[in-house]
């Protein structure tokens, strides 16, 4: 999480009942949801890959990782594509949002780390929570997740070849 200017511009998304907060910046696009190709014996984590304009992309579903229901898709359900550090290496990837709800303003003095008591979810995949409207917004550690679940040093030598 890097607020630089007091502010954080993010894209806020929803996963299960809760709300997410994704830099801006690191966004591609928004899809609806397009076809899916299951990937045997991968990880629940990022088990599918999809194409973005003739090219391979892997999906990922941050639901897992926070272990929420993961409901089937519907008319809100959404591909947020964007771009992260995976290992050192700028790497495109999907992840699945149950619906997409605005670019915001995130300021940094309504940002705290995670607690490391009372949290559901590891604090380390957590970068901080921020208030905004009385709501709490999570913010994602997206390189730890991506590093610990679905990174290139977490994979097979056979899986490197597709990523």
């Amino acid at each position: 999480m890097d607020i630089a200017n007091g502010a954080m511009k993010a894209l806020t998304l929803r996963l299960d009942d809760e709300i997410f907060a994704i830099e801006a910046e690191s966004v591609r696009e928004i899809l609806d949801l397009v076809p899916v190709t299951e990937v045997p014996n991968a990880p629940a984590f990022a088990g599918g890959l999809i194409n973005v304009r003739g090219r391979v992309v892997p999906l990922a579903d941050l639901r897992v990782v926070f272990g929420m229901a993961r409901p089937e898709p519907d008319q809100d359900t959404r591909i947020v594509v964007l771009e992260t550090e995976i290992d050192g290496e700028p790497t495109v990837v999907g992840i699945v949002a149950d619906k997409v709800q605005e670019v915001t303003d995130i300021e940094a003095s309504s940002v705290e780390s995670a607690p490391r008591v009372g949290m559901r979810w590891r604090a380390d995949f957590v970068a901080g929570i921020g208030k905004r409207n009385g709501d709490f917004i999570i913010i994602p550690n997206l390189r730890r997740i991506f590093e610990l679940q679905g990174g290139r040093s977490a994979s097979s030598p056979s899986e490197r070849v597709a990523s």
